[in-house]
C-alpha cells in the first residue's frame, strides 16, 4: 500500500473540521496508519516547506502554520497520493471544486485549511519529518476486501 501525509493547519484546527475530514477520508476507504496534534516548532515548519524558504510569503506561512496545532496525518491505500490530492481540491480555494476540501471549507489561499503530499516522494519525506517507523500503525481494516480487486 501506498502512503501519504495529510496537515489540517491551525485554521482548520480552530475551526474543529478534524473529524469532518477525517471521515471525508475514511469513508472514501483510506486508512489512517498515524494522527497526532501538535504543535510544529519551527525547525520542522522549515523542512516542511524548504522549497519556500526565500519565498517573500514564507515568513507569513511560517507564523500562520506556528500559530496553533496541527493535526498530522499519514494515509494508505492504492494510489492514495493522488487519490487524496484530489478529495483535498485545489491549492486556491476559490479555484477548488464543490465537494472538495477546500471547495466546502475554505474561501482564501492563505488559510486553505489542509496540506496534502503532491508526490509519493514529498510523502515519504514529510512523513519522515513529522513522524517515527514505531509512530505508524500496521492493521487491517474490516473492509479492505471490498476496496481493492
Amino acid at each position: 500500500m501506498d502512503r501519504t501525509f495529510v496537515m489540517i493547519k491551525p485554521d482548520g484546527v480552530a475551526r474543529g473540521l478534524v473529524g469532518t475530514i477525517i471521515s471525508r477520508m475514511e469513508n472514501k476507504g483510506l486508512k489512517l496508519v498515524a494522527a497526532k496534534l501538535d504543535r510544529l516548532p519551527e525547525s520542522r515548519v522549515a523542512e516542511q516547506y524548504r522549497e519556500h524558504l526565500e519565498k517573500p510569503f514564507f515568513p507569513g506561512l511560517k507564523a500562520y502554520i506556528m500559530s496553533g496545532p496541527c493535526m498530522l496525518m499519514v494515509w494508505e491505500g492504492n494510489g492514495v497520493v493522488g487519490i487524496a490530492r484530489s478529495l483535498i481540491g485545489a491549492t486556491n480555494p476559490t479555484e477548488a471544486a464543490p465537494g472538495t476540501i477546500r471547495g466546502d471549507l475554505a474561501l482564501d489561499i492563505g488559510r486553505n485549511v489542509i496540506h496534502g503530499s503532491d508526490s509519493p516522494a514529498s510523502a515519504e519525506r514529510e512523513i519522515g519529518i513529522h513522524f517515527s517507523a514505531r509512530d505508524l500503525v500496521d492493521y487491517t481494516r474490516c473492509d479492505e476486501s471490498l476496496l481493492y480487486e
